[in-house]
């Protein structure tokens, strides 16, 4: 689905917000966790914010989400006294587990893993 440039500038706007305010305590959010926030969607009436973000160490995903869940009101608080004068309604925010990072690595080790003859010098010639 592709979005307006109100959508995409409004999403850098919470991804860089969302960002300032993990930084503050990381440790109340994610744990032990090193936790990146890699992109924002929005809806196009700008009422709910997609949220992806990259968790390592990947086992800890699953903790960092729900801890995320439960802390939701009070992330979204902290957002809209971040962006409350420039919006009208802070947006309800959903986050997502961002895998790119893993699949990337799956996909290194299977072409790692592959067997590929050399080239045969007859096979140049043709």
């Amino acid at each position: 689905m592709t979005q307006s440039k109100r959508q995409v500038k409004f999403g850098r706007q919470i991804q860089k917000d969302l960002g300032e305010i993990f930084q503050k305590d990381p440790r109340h959010y994610f744990g032990n966790s090193l936790v990146t926030v890699t992109g924002v969607e929005m809806s196009p009436d700008l009422s709910l914010a997609r949220v992806y973000l990259s968790v390592f160490p990947i086992k800890d995903a699953e903790d960092v989400f729900f801890n995320l869940d439960e802390k939701k009101s009070e992330v979204r608080r902290h957002l809209g006294n971040k962006i409350g004068k420039q919006v009208r309604i802070v947006p309800e925010i959903a986050f997502f587990h961002d895998n790119t990072e893993e699949e990337a690595s799956k996909m290194d080790r299977l072409i790692d893993g592959l067997n590929i003859p050399p080239a045969d010098e007859n096979d140049e010639e043709e």
